[in-house]
């Protein structure tokens, strides 16, 4: 038995957002073809993700100077308790599946926020002689993606910089298995974007099947 994570970044619903709708069918489908699994809904939007401010380094300060968790604020604490327990819940799954709106050429701030308590030196990457290393090995992940544009080529595709770099930080953790499926054009498609619906969740739940 596997555990995956879908991870969504939007706060919309599968109705109104591309991106929702293709995960959602993708999760449908991979429930489908993997019944023994077990899928967690980690919703960034309803979920607690503490932002690393002045307060977590503070702590983590005291804690890696020899101070108890008792020395430390009441948010402090909470702040620190919230990190942890969402850096145990990714390293402990075996897959997973991000879902997020590209904005301003890259995702909604509560996905780094996501990102920066995972990242984290001795858990999930470490430091040799010879660079970094990633510990997070044997896992893979699927991005979703929808714009109202088309960046994943062409002239503009420089400017992509969501599905970048969340395969350059899940590349950096030791997770190198990763695909993606970018929904593209939304705003410029018309009459043509039901369709470019329809097309993307038929490949997010291919994608599933062998996920």
């Amino acid at each position: 038995m596997s555990t995956l994570l879908y991870i969504t970044a939007h706060p919309g619903n599968p109705e109104a957002s591309y991106s929702l709708a293709a995960g959602e069918q993708f999760v449908q489908a991979y429930r489908e073809s993997h019944p023994q699994d077990e899928v967690i809904h980690v919703d960034l939007y309803r979920r607690n993700i503490p932002y690393i401010d002045a307060d977590v380094l503070e702590a983590w300060g005291k804690l890696q100077t020899g101070g108890t968790f008792n020395q430390l604020t009441v948010e402090q604490q909470q702040k620190v308790t919230q990190l942890n327990e969402l850096l145990e819940e990714f390293m402990t799954a075996d897959k997973y599946v991000f879902v997020t709106p590209m904005w301003n050429f890259s995702y909604p701030p509560v996905m780094k926020a996501y990102i920066d308590s995972f990242c984290v030196r001795a858990k999930t990457f470490k430091y040799t002689e010879n660079g970094p290393v990633g510990l997070l090995k044997n896992k893979k992940a699927f991005h979703i993606q929808a714009s109202g544009g088309v960046y994943s080529a062409g002239p503009v595709a420089d400017r992509e910089n969501g599905s970048r770099h969340l395969k350059t930080v899940l590349n950096f953790v030791g997770i190198t298995d990763v695909d993606h499926l970018y929904i593209e054009g939304i705003s410029s498609a018309g009459e043509r974007a039901p369709q470019i619906k329809a097309e993307a969740i038929g490949q997010a739940r291919t994608a599933a099947q062998n996920f």
